[in-house]
């Protein structure tokens, strides 16, 4: 790839994730020119700055933490909606450059293993189609097994995306033992020397101790074939649920030793926010987020693009 194309590659990312973190830095960007436009900064616009973050699901601790930098030095001052941009920009990206972490493929590990978990209405499924693109356009053999068997319409998807990427999955019929498919996936993965398995799992957190059962039971049956497997647990998290994403976290960390984190559907909401309270709070990688439906919507997380974003700055 030339520099003028991956300046161009580079570029088309940031219009598409700018873009699609419009509703967010809007709601934040609108909402703080609204304050600083009426008077000088005193205490009470502190705190006015600090509810607007709230609002955008930043987190107490952030929140509270770029409020009082924007404060600094700054009272009885006329400022900015750009001078506190910045700030948010400055801020959010310590906060996100602590997690912001390449999915590292061990090339040694065949099949790689990567359990893909989340509740259902995450992306779950599509996410997993759309990294099996992405390794195979790395050059990898990817094979993925639609372990949601709880849902035909997850089996029938991630076949979808297997003919979209002529990658092989293993199947079975709706309400089939996933664990017993996991372990045929694997083994059909080792024999084909694959690089990549992506396993799908069922994702009804409204039943945890079902989903716990189900889990703990896929990733020990892919243990007994390979002690160091699942290499990666992935938590798919759609960003519109705010808050929620909090508890989500929480239960699948306790179920399935979360590795990393993909969040999707950034584009849908204006409380992209959550992300950065995810980093505050969790310290857990995240490799991937998806501003759309398309197959190059989803990308490696960059912590100072996402930051810039999310203030309303320019590229």
């Amino acid at each position: 790839m030339t520099e003028n194309t991956q300046e161009q590659t580079k570029l088309s990312w940031w219009r598409r994730l700018s873009a699609g973190l419009k509703r967010t830095s809007s709601s934040i960007g609108t909402a703080l020119a609204d304050l600083v436009t009426k008077r000088k900064l005193d205490r009470a616009m502190v705190d006015d700055i600090e509810d607007v973050l709230l609002r955008a699901d930043l987190g107490t601790e952030v929140a509270s933490r770029i409020a009082a930098k924007v404060g600094e030095g700054r009272f009885d001052k006329a400022v900015s909606a750009e001078d506190v941009q910045t700030v948010v920009a400055a801020e959010v990206g310590k906060v996100l450059s602590v997690v912001a972490k390449p999915l590292v493929i061990d090339e040694e590990q065949k099949p790689f293993v990567i359990l893909v978990v989340g509740v259902n209405g995450s992306g779950k499924t599509t996410t997993i189609g759309k990294l099996a693109a992405k390794f195979t356009g790395e050059g990898r053999k990817v094979m993925m097994a639609a372990g949601d068997t709880f849902r035909a319409a997850a089996i029938e998807q991630l076949k979808v995306w297997g003919e979209r990427s002529n990658v092989p999955v293993v199947a079975r019929a709706q309400g089939s033992d996933s664990a017993s498919l996991a372990f045929e996936a694997y083994s059909a993965a080792k024999a084909d020397n694959r690089d990549v398995l992506l396993i799908d799992t069922a994702g009804r957190l409204q039943n945890k101790a079902e989903l716990m059962v189900e889990l703990e039971k896929v990733a020990r049956v892919i243990k007994k074939v390979d002690t160091s497997a699942p290499h990666a647990v992935l938590l798919v998290l759609d960003a519109t649920v705010g808050q929620n994403a909090l508890s989500q976290v929480d239960a699948f960390q306790k179920t399935a030793g979360v590795t990393g984190l993909v969040m999707t559907k950034l584009d849908g909401t204006a409380r992209g926010g959550i992300l950065v309270a995810l980093a505050e709070r969790y310290k857990l990688p995240v490799h991937f987020i998806g501003v759309g439906e398309g197959i190059d919507d989803l990308a490696p997380f960059a912590a100072d693009d996402f930051a810039r974003a999310i203030a309303g700055q320019d590229a």
